[in-house]
């Protein structure tokens, strides 16, 4: 079974009910656009995930017949599990913030300006590969199997979810041992006085003993000191990674253009302008301007409508219980990321993304009820196919009525007005 086609729903759960009494305060913690990239690259994620798994059971499954001790699946060494995956994941982490190649892996999980469940779900495409394939493989070594550690992997993915809210407060005794959300919110902060601080994320002692502990103690400014400027969840996940290849390539010297991948985030090859390490990093809520862009007038309830759509295509693609193929699961996921980038075109009002929106709609509803005709859970003129073909004609229809005339609506981001 994947671990996380069974914690996805609770995960939904708790994000609806967040929005929905967010809604209702009127506390303005979720934008809309910020919070559809979030949603779209976690719908992306679970994908790659699929990926993921693959590698973990065949990496770590070699590596797991040559351990000649084997840890038992009992409660208390599944315990034993959760807090040296932990322990792990404090270095993981904390490495994935100091060294380039790390922090372009970890890097747009930090690229919103909010702060709230749905970041929870922006998370990286490479993030999970580096974690399992640098770090996780030495609990292989101890013993433990590889569907224990994968399963973990996701329980302790879910215990740091909901850390990314803002609506719970400071949580007294609790905060001297586990991490809450008001240590996560200084791990977010981009304050010079937060930044690479708390990397925990279950256990706050780590954090106490290895010196990187910082309480919440002035608002919280969330982002990154070279935020990207785009609703585009693919530029958002290679943004830093460009930055390095564009270094690597510049650099006038062989050894740095290889060396450049393993220094640490201040370090540039030689021959290039220098980090100018006595200038202030990072900024305070007053110096923030938040990234905004006109949309498509009428959106919004387009989008919403969307996601749910693309919530249950995305469920369908990642369950394991069901017939699909792995050349299925490769199609479905394809077409979940052209998805994705088709939403972002939406959010930024670009002319090409009426054309994408309504190819991509066009081919993942045929090949919804092709695929699913051709492994026999569906007739050709069953109720599926005729609820599958009226909501691509539904949605058809929307784009054709609201889109076609390239009305927007929203604000454009002043790129003036940042200092």
């Amino acid at each position: 079974m994947n671990i996380y086609a069974f914690i996805t729903p609770l995960v939904l759960l708790l994000l609806l009910f967040e929005i929905g009494y967010s809604v209702y305060k009127k506390n303005g913690i979720y934008n809309f656009q910020d919070t559809i990239t979030n949603l779209g690259t976690g719908i992306g994620n679970q994908c790659v995930n699929l990926g993921v798994a693959f590698f973990v059971f065949k990496f770590y499954g070699f590596i797991y017949q040559y351990i000649p001790w084997k840890v038992p699946s009992t409660w208390y060494f599944l315990l034993l599990l959760l807090i040296l995956q932990d322990f792990v994941f404090y270095w993981f982490h904390r490495i994935g913030h100091t060294l380039h190649i790390f922090w372009a892996a970890h890097m747009p999980h930090h690229s919103s300006e909010e702060l709230n469940l749905s970041v929870g779900l922006r998370a990286s495409f490479t993030q999970r590969i580096f974690q399992f394939l640098f770090f996780d493989w030495i609990l292989v070594v101890f013993g433990f199997s590889p569907e224990m550690i994968y399963s973990m992997a996701a329980i302790h993915l879910f215990i740091a979810y909901w850390h990314h809210t803002q609506l719970i407060n400071k949580l007294g005794w609790i905060e001297k041992i586990f991490v809450t959300p008001s240590h996560h919110r200084v791990h977010h902060g981009v304050n010079p006085e937060y930044i690479d601080k708390n990397f925990s994320e279950f256990l706050i002692i780590w954090d106490r003993i290895f010196g990187t502990f910082a309480k919440e103690e002035k608002p919280v400014c969330y982002g990154l000191t070279h935020p990207p400027r785009t609703w585009d969840p693919f530029y958002i996940n290679i943004q830093y990674w460009k930055q390095l290849i564009d270094d690597a390539i510049a650099a006038p010297y062989f050894v740095d253009k290889l060396k450049i991948w393993f220094m640490p985030l201040t370090w540039r090859p030689r021959g290039l302008q220098q980090t100018d390490l006595i200038q202030r990093i990072g900024y305070d809520l007053e110096d923030q301007v938040k990234w905004t862009s006109k949309q498509f007038a009428f959106a919004k309830p387009y989008l919403i409508f969307q996601l749910l759509l693309g919530l249950i295509f995305m469920y369908f693609t990642i369950n394991q219980q069901n017939v699909l193929t792995v050349t299925d699961r490769l199609l479905f996921s394809a077409e979940i990321m052209l998805m994705i980038y088709s939403w972002y075109g939406i959010l930024e009002a670009k002319p090409w993304a009426i054309f994408s929106e309504i190819g991509r709609l066009l081919l993942m509803g045929s090949t919804f009820i092709l695929v699913l005709h051709q492994h026999e859970l569906i007739t050709l003129i069953g109720w599926v196919s005729i609820l599958t073909l009226l909501l691509v004609g539904a949605s058809l229809l929307y784009i054709s009525f609201f889109f076609r005339n390239g009305k927007t609506e929203g604000e454009a981001f002043a790129l003036a007005t940042v200092q």
